[in-house]
């Protein structure tokens, strides 16, 4: 019967308490536990249950599968939306911000495990948390000038705050850090071998009401000797393969996010993520990337210098009484 076979569906996310930790384990490794807005709307409220309740003292967050801790958002949900005045286009955006948010200003220590693919929104899930273990599987990137966006979920906040210009170097190129590289980048704050995190895990996980310098201590512990190498990026990918719309909102949202809160970024994206969906490059770059996969976007306009700055401010202008709010 219908009832019986939907009785095996997985949940997309789970949402367990190990002791003391509250745990969410995003669980679609088919499509690299990709984070859709019904996912979005299970891990916010628990987040703020488990901030506020006397039980919990630190929260976890990981992958399933094996390959990714999260690949990104559900972003051709999000295009499909948008084509037809759907409300998705808004609510993805709005409620994955105030996630990210919710995730920066956690009062409980918020470690999270990226054992592998991380991007776009799966960076938005961990790179605001107080602690980030990346293994050597970790592959970090935000590659949204690719498809006609730009890094968002809080990127503005924390590529500006990575050392020397590297913040805009990832954001422009959408280059990958690999392993090691993502620890030294700055991206997460640890790094140990993925074979090492379950044991590490339930370490953490059988904390009482631990400091975050008990957690760092335990980290530290699991945590691989690193020599300082300094980190040499070659771009394989050139900048002419992304939008040139993209590329300049995304040069000036670092730019304004270097000296903003993040909470302050996250309604700048939103206005620049509405912007985009109003645009045409999106589209085309979602189309070209991950519809038809024919990796050729014809971008509009096509060259930077078509791309006037009274367009690119355009993009930034107040939504009134749909900014985002917290």
């Amino acid at each position: 019967s219908l009832a019986m076979m939907s009785s095996h569906v997985e949940p997309e996310v789970l949402l367990e308490k190990v002791g003391r930790a509250g745990v969410i384990t995003l669980n679609r490794p088919k499509v690299l536990n990709a984070l859709n807005l019904t996912m979005i709307r299970q891990i916010y409220p628990q987040l703020r249950k488990w901030e506020n309740d006397n039980d919990t003292d630190i929260v976890i967050i990981k992958g399933d599968g094996g390959k990714a801790f999260c690949a990104g958002g559900d972003i051709r949900a999000v295009t499909e939306a948008g084509k037809v005045g759907d409300s998705l286009a808004q609510d993805f955006f709005r409620e994955e911000y105030i996630l990210n948010d919710a995730i920066g200003s956690c009062r409980k220590p918020y470690i999270a495990l990226i054992d592998g693919i991380t991007m776009g929104g799966g960076v938005g899930l961990s790179v605001h948390g107080r602690f980030r273990v990346a293994t050597e599987k970790t592959l970090f990137a935000m590659p949204e000038t690719a498809i006609g966006l730009f890094p968002d979920v809080g990127g503005g906040y924390f590529l500006p705050r990575l050392r020397g210009r590297l913040g805009l170097f990832l954001a422009l190129t959408g280059f990958r850090l690999k392993g090691r590289d993502v620890h030294r980048a700055g991206v997460a704050t640890h790094f140990v071998e993925s074979k090492k995190i379950p044991d590490m895990e339930k370490e953490l996980v059988d904390l009482t009401s631990p400091s975050p310098e008990d957690i760092s201590r335990v980290l530290d512990t699991y945590q691989t000797k690193v020599r300082n190498v300094t980190l040499l990026s070659h771009s394989t990918k050139t900048l002419s393969k992304m939008s040139p719309t993209s590329l300049k909102i995304t040069y000036k949202q670092l730019q304004a996010g270097a000296s903003l809160s993040l909470r302050d970024v996250l309604v700048m994206e939103y206005r620049l993520c509405q912007a985009c969906m109003r645009g045409c490059d999106f589209y085309e770059g979602v189309r070209a990337v991950l519809v038809d996969r024919d990796q050729n976007p014809r971008w509009s306009p096509s060259t930077l210098e078509e791309v006037s700055e009274q367009r690119v401010q355009q993009c930034f202008s107040s939504l009134g009484e749909r900014d985002l709010t917290f």
